[in-house]
């Protein structure tokens, strides 16, 4: 087996008379990264291609898949705690919701007010206090 990269930085992965070059795949973020279907197919023409006289060990292929599910089973968890920290982030934007709240506000003053609105966006919630929007909940000191 052979690995090249290309001019755009893309690789290829070879055996003897298969090449699998990287493509996009449902479940892939990009088409320079390999997925779950791109590493059984190569998987497959490993198996198809090697040399009958001497072959591979087949532990080997087993310890690779399970890596590869390991692997996938990390970026799931990722990905669930990431979803999961901005569900609570949300959760107590809105809990603050007709509450009275000391905060800092961009010229580092302290200030009081009571939260009126939630906007919700892709960088977090953010409060209308006091009329005065775009108050992150990280700037939040106490809420009565």
């Amino acid at each position: 087996m052979s690995t090249t990269t290309g001019i755009n930085g893309s690789s290829t992965l070879s055996t003897s008379g298969t090449t699998l070059a990287p493509t996009a795949t449902s479940g892939t973020s990009s088409a320079n990264s390999l997925g779950e279907n791109d590493f059984l197919k190569l998987m497959m023409a490993q198996l198809q291609n090697q040399d009958p006289l001497s072959p591979s060990d087949p532990s080997q292929y087993m310890s690779e898949l399970a890596q590869f599910t390991s692997l996938e089973q990390e970026m799931n968890i990722s990905t669930t705690t990431a979803a999961s920290a901005t569900q609570q982030s949300n959760s107590s934007a809105l809990a603050l919701l007709g509450h009275t709240v000391s905060y800092t506000d961009s010229k580092g003053n302290a200030q009081t007010g009571t939260v009126s609105k939630v906007d919700f966006s892709s960088s977090g919630p953010t409060l209308t206090i006091g009329g005065l929007s775009g108050i992150s909940l990280s700037s939040i000191a106490e809420a009565q």
